[in-house]
């Protein structure tokens, strides 16, 4: 693929097509997740359009999975049986604006809600870099912005409703259910149906991207930190050629003092003088605002503008996860394969998340750091490369992103977490006959 390709990809990423209106249908062809690296292995889609109809369709498969925005990269919401829709469950049912939380159905999607919220002078802490995926997907997965004070987009969630296995309703809250609401809540969609999520918020913000270019590799090395938490949210774009970070996006929160002025220089990056693109030879018409123009908060914290339906395009992606105090020697070795990395990459992005408490969070009790890789979508030379990642990390235990690619042996990735032994005994005792269970859950957290 050539880069210019990317263009159509990441400037909307995601809007994901919408399915058509089903109702117990076989569909004339397989589904494909967006980017189109591989079909799911069922034609049959069940739509249902409330919670009653959830729980019928589960009480009646001995065998399913929640068809989202389809946005996962390998098979982890994939069966072989039935996939059942929510296209239709994206109501706004609560706004509490004394608690500060609003109830949503766990089918809506961030960029939809976002929009919502700021209209009634709200807002959310983070969002991801993509603004198409649904909430439900998103803190299942432990999908995340950028910020060294920000937790993942799940560590908003205050309550989650779930139809389990037998088609009972269960509603986990922070307040009341301890250990079992940390483990439900990035649940890998192994324990049941989230139907309803209930979110933290809080008043709403401005804020203003600056974009500088060409970081020195040795300054990002040497002043790391500084360079973090410079701003509310940042992000390093990086093809890990020439010794530079070629671009580094500072998202910052407007102050009551804020003059809205930039240095022109930012530890030897320069300041760009015009908006750009991840990839900065390619037009940067849908990517947010940048250049310090004040907006507020969901036409910043994404790189992609909400709204935009992209062109369909073609890419892989995968994303590792290591313990914040190694992030500098974790990138200097991927750097150290930068000639077997770039000819089969697009970008990579470099950001920081904070820790969470939740069981099967790649960032469980540590605070982290994220390096995205972006890919031509040649899977064969992917993944020949994949491992030389994994390899040069493993000293830093690290953990891959549950929506994406990887080849970490099973074994491995569950030595990974030290709460799995409990996770999987929970999903025992809400899925007791294993329906929500597919070969990505089987093979992963329960193979050799």
């Amino acid at each position: 693929m050539k880069k210019r390709t990317f263009l159509k990809l990441s400037s909307t990423l995601l809007a994901t097509p919408a399915l058509p209106a089903l109702a117990t249908r076989i569909l004339d062809e397989k589904l494909s997740n967006w980017a189109g690296n591989f079909q799911f292995s069922t034609s049959r889609v069940d739509q249902a359009k409330s919670l009653q109809q959830v729980q019928k369709l589960v009480k009646g498969y001995e065998k399913m999975k929640i068809l989202g925005t389809r946005h996962c990269f390998n098979r982890i919401a994939d069966s072989t049986n039935h996939l059942v829709s929510l296209v239709e469950m994206t109501q706004v049912h609560a706004l509490d604006t004394k608690a500060k939380t609003v109830t949503v159905d766990a089918n809506m999607k961030y960029g939809n809600l976002a929009t919502y919220l700021d209209s009634k002078g709200f807002a959310l802490h983070n969002l991801a870099s993509l603004p198409h995926i649904s909430i439900a997907g998103a803190c299942a997965t432990a999908t995340h912005g950028s910020g060294t004070k920000n937790g993942n987009l799940a560590t908003a969630v205050n309550t989650m409703e779930i139809v389990l296995a037998t088609g009972e309703v269960r509603t986990l809250s922070r307040a009341k259910d301890g250990e079992a609401f940390r483990a439900a809540v990035v649940h890998l969609g192994g324990l049941g149906v989230v139907t309803k999520i209930t979110l933290d918020i809080q008043p709403t913000f401005q804020m203003r991207q600056y974009v500088y270019q060409d970081l020195p590799l040795e300054q990002m090395k040497n002043h790391f930190e500084a360079i973090e938490s410079s701003a509310y949210s940042v992000s390093l774009f990086t093809d890990w050629q020439k010794k530079r970070i070629n671009e580094v996006w500072l998202k910052k929160r407007i102050t009551k003092n804020d003059k809205g002025d930039a240095k022109p220089d930012f530890f030897g990056a320069k300041l760009s003088a015009k908006n750009l693109h991840p990839i900065a030879e390619l037009s940067a018409i849908h990517c947010t605002e940048q250049q310090g123009v004040p907006g507020p908060w969901y036409e910043r914290l994404p790189h992609f503008r909400m709204g935009f339906t992209p062109s369909s395009g073609k890419e892989l992606q995968s994303e590792f996860f290591v313990p914040y105090r190694n992030a500098i020697d974790a990138i200097l070795a991927v750097e150290r394969l930068r000639d077997h990395i770039s000819p089969h990459l697009l970008i990579s992005e470099i950001r920081t998340i904070d820790a969470d408490d939740f069981w099967m969070s790649p960032c469980y009790k540590q605070p982290s750091l994220a390096i995205h890789f972006t890919w031509k979508p040649d899977w064969p030379s992917v993944q020949k490369v994949l491992p030389l990642i994994e390899k040069e990390l493993a000293p830093f235990n690290v953990r891959p992103h549950w929506g994406k690619l990887f080849t970490l042996a099973p074994a491995v990735l569950q030595s990974r977490y030290e709460k799995l032994p409990e996770f999987k005994k929970l999903m025992a005792e809400y899925d007791p006959k294993g329906k929500f269970r597919n070969a990505f859950l089987d093979t992963n957290l329960f193979g050799k």
